[in-house]
């Protein structure tokens, strides 16, 4: 793979059925897909599962690849789909068991070598784990992915306005969050 291979010219290879064009597509792509994925399961072998599932969708849905928004938009888009409908049938069986996080932090907290900065990535990932699925999304898309507010429109097939309004409430409540387990010492 070279990086000025033009991307444009290996999903025309990889429609026309060039195996290693498709390849390098993957190649280009893995990371983010695979950083996207764990945002929003936070569970490494998922996130494995929700990559493999999304290139082999790619694959298959290549050929109806249009062109009308950027290649790496609509691999989003796939991405965010398949790693939501990952949490809402996860949601299901958490309903019927117990909740996973409340044992990781709980184990968490009878360790006393952790260090601040563990505690802090943790909290912040627990909040972020708490908001609701369209909230959490928007938050991951914009701050971690570093979408703009478009394209986060984009893939999630929303307004730019409640894109932004997502934005707002889901960090809003990750800072009331974050500031009661800071006071509680959580």
């Amino acid at each position: 793979m070279t990086a000025a291979e033009p991307e444009q010219q290996l999903i025309l290879e990889a429609k026309a059925g060039n195996h290693r064009a498709f390849q390098r597509l993957v190649e280009r792509h893995m990371k983010r897909t695979y950083n996207v994925a764990f945002s929003f399961v936070g569970d490494h072998d998922a996130a494995e599962d929700i990559v493999q599932d999304v290139f082999i969708k790619v694959h298959s849905a290549l050929a109806s690849f249009r062109g009308d928004a950027e290649f790496s938009t609509w691999l989003y888009r796939i991405t965010t789909n398949l790693a939501l409908n990952h949490l809402k049938q996860r949601k299901r069986k958490e309903e019927r068991t117990v909740d996973t996080m409340d044992v990781a932090a709980a184990h968490l907290g009878s360790h006393d070598n952790h260090t601040e900065d563990l505690d802090r990535r943790f909290h912040i990932e627990r909040a972020l784990h708490e908001l609701p699925t369209l909230q959490r999304a928007v938050v991951i898309l914009r701050h971690l992915d570093g979408l703009s507010t478009r394209q986060v429109s984009e893939i999630l097939k929303c307004s730019e306005g409640t894109v932004k309004t997502h934005l707002f409430r889901g960090l809003k409540k990750m800072r009331t969050k974050l500031l009661f387990l800071q006071e509680s010492g959580a």
